[in-house]
């Protein structure tokens, strides 16, 4: 589980097919030390699981296999040499929850189709997939490229998050613009209310 409160910025530098699966290498701030092999670890909201680990002279590379179904239904197909990538480890007993519940199991892609700056700050109107916007309420969570963010509106399969100076600063949303896809993953409690309403019909 993740809180969708980024901790460091990686960077993609090696891709390598191997058939269905491509292997990412991701150079990282983390500290080679702290990290397993077999650890999870969110690559712009998506659940990766460590295969490798090495430890450069100022930074920290670590390799992630990435399936065929994920490359699919993810931003992780378009992931190149060069792609920022949000990150953050996992949730452990005791740490505070200052995001929100994330799972790391991203449910579709979302569109960038307008941003506005202002104050420092940065407006983004989105467009969800068709299959998730019952999902997205205002004054809602969602987890956008692995970022918890506040719905600040809805109209339709459109919705609005507004983004601080620091979120933009530590994260990869400030390269972020129109016309740009991001991994959405729609609150749980969201997606459970609306099956328990399917299921008492």
């Amino acid at each position: 589980m993740f809180t969708g409160l980024i901790s460091d910025v990686g960077e993609v530098r090696a891709v390598k097919d191997e058939g269905r699966l491509r292997r990412l290498r991701v150079s990282c701030g983390y500290d080679a030390a702290t990290i397993e092999i077999g650890a999870s670890l969110a690559h712009s909201g998506v659940c990766l699981t460590v295969v490798g680990v090495d430890r450069a002279a100022n930074h920290t590379e670590i390799e992630v296999d990435v399936g065929a179904e994920t490359l699919a239904v993810t931003t992780a197909g378009q992931w190149r040499v060069g792609t920022r990538l949000n990150l953050e480890r996992p949730l452990r007993l005791g740490d505070e929850l200052g995001g929100h519940m994330v799972s790391g199991h991203v449910d579709g892609v979302a569109q960038i189709i307008a941003r506005d700056d202002f104050d420092g700050m940065a407006r983004f109107d989105l467009r969800a997939p068709a299959a998730l916007a019952k999902f997205i309420a205002q004054k809602g969570s969602v987890a956008l490229d692995g970022t918890s963010l506040t719905v600040n509106s809805v109209d339709g399969d459109a919705f609005s998050v507004l983004l601080i100076p620091h979120t933009l600063a530590v994260t990869n949303w400030g390269e972020k613009r129109a016309g740009d896809r991001v991994n959405i993953e729609v609150d749980q409690m969201a997606r459970y209310a609306a099956r328990l309403l399917e299921t008492s019909r």
